[in-house]
């Protein structure tokens, strides 16, 4: 998933160098915000087979159902402290996303609803996501092998292919990684970040 698209060109360039997913965040404090209209606008003139990921923080289940609606989304991901009874009332898939501390154990896992993905990400008091910082790739190791888990957190073109083989998670979420500016991506760093994850999975 590239993750904060706030640009038609960013996210036409995601799906043609195979990112599954979108993500637009629609959390009004952050600084890579897009509004639904917009948001829908871009989902709509990609292809069918990327979907669209909307991110959300503390948000009322009513506000995301309502965005998952107006923009079309595939699934949402909860990025904040939202309960597992938030979890269950998204009309759509849902990501939750665990921010992983210095003090967290794999235990940590077991407060994310069951029906829910893991996204693991860098614990941050402020921002929420999207800060670059990367979580510990020993400990995302043992969540993954327990549940299906994206990862995230720092993740970049350098790291990537380490990351994959250190965690073996069932996706990856960058952001940050493959940008100019918040909300802005750089191609160069997206097509050697596409290029490292090929070369990691042996794909194409």
């Amino acid at each position: 998933k590239i993750c904060g698209i706030t640009r038609f060109e960013d996210a036409a360039l995601a799906a043609r160098l195979g990112a599954a997913c979108v993500g637009f965040v629609f959390w009004p404090k952050s600084p890579r915000f897009v509004e639904a209209s917009v948001a829908a606008d871009i989902l709509a003139a990609l292809p069918p087979h990327v979907a669209g990921v909307g991110v959300f923080v503390n948000q009322s289940i009513d506000e995301v159902n309502a965005f998952s609606d107006q923009v079309g989304l595939g699934a949402v991901q909860l990025h904040g402290d939202e309960p597992q009874s938030a979890c269950a009332g998204c009309r759509r898939r849902v990501i939750k996303a665990l921010r992983l501390s210095s003090d967290s154990t794999v235990e940590a896992v077991e407060t994310v609803w069951s029906n829910a993905t893991v996204l693991l990400d860098a614990f941050d008091p402020v921002r929420m996501g999207g800060t670059g910082r990367q979580v510990d790739w020993t400990l995302a190791a043992q969540i993954a092998r327990r549940r299906r888990t994206i990862l995230s957190g720092g993740l970049r073109a350098d790291n990537v292919g380490d990351a994959v083989r250190r965690v073996a998670p069932y996706g990856l979420d960058v952001s940050s990684g493959v940008e100019s500016e918040p909300g802005i991506k750089a191609s160069e760093r997206m097509e050697a970040f596409f290029h490292a994850v090929t070369v990691a999975t042996g794909a194409g």
